[in-house]
């Protein structure tokens, strides 16, 4: 009985590792203001950037996860368009498809010399699984002050996993997309660092 529970309870701690969904490596480049002293203070809002469309699920989603980064950071949420501070968002989510090749392919060899000539032909035939897609996704925050426009920090995130992966789901990725990015703030300005 007691071999049974301890093989139960093996297996129930490699079933949980294997829900844990590791993220990276995130590539995160961010830029700030010599002064630093406004940021992580005060009222701040989450809105779309010119041309962003931030009425779509996904945008929301990031935006939820971004507004709770800032919150952690020190900042108080306000309500779009209200705020001593803006942070315009921008969101590109695609997905790539490997390249395609064919399964078999065809060689063939000849030769020649002093007792006859001879001619081969070999067929070989790739029987590994086609790659499975994957998806891209590119995240940039710059937070402004409302009142002059001028900019204080800006972050890009981007990186790309399987869309086999947990973290190619919106609700999964985008948590830990946004912890990447905001990890250590401000961070090094100009430095483009690699999160895991």
């Amino acid at each position: 009985m007691k071999r049974y529970a301890a093989a139960f309870g093996i297996a129930a701690t490699l079933a949980l590792a294997g829900c844990v969904a590791p993220i990276g490596p995130v590539e995160v480049t961010r830029f700030h203001a010599a002064d630093i002293a406004m940021l992580g203070k005060g009222t701040i809002s989450v809105e779309p950037a010119p041309g962003a469309d931030g009425n779509n699920l996904e945008w929301q989603s990031y935006r939820a996860a971004v507004m709770r980064q800032l919150v952690l950071l020190g900042y108080t949420e306000a309500v779009p368009g209200a705020g001593a501070q803006v942070a315009t968002m921008t969101l590109s989510r695609q997905t790539l498809q490997p390249q395609g090749r064919s399964p078999v392919s065809v060689g063939v060899g000849g030769s020649t010399g002093t007792y006859g000539s001879g001619v081969g032909l070999g067929v070989g035939i790739n029987l590994s699984p086609t790659p499975s897609s994957q998806v891209a996704t590119d995240l940039a925050v710059t937070i402004r002050d409302r009142a002059t426009a001028a900019a204080l920090w800006e972050g890009r995130a981007s990186f790309t996993v399987s869309s086999k992966s947990p973290l190619a789901n919106t609700a999964l990725g985008a948590p830990k997309m946004t912890e990447a990015l905001f990890k250590d703030f401000p961070g090094q300005s100009g430095e483009t660092i690699l999160v895991k």
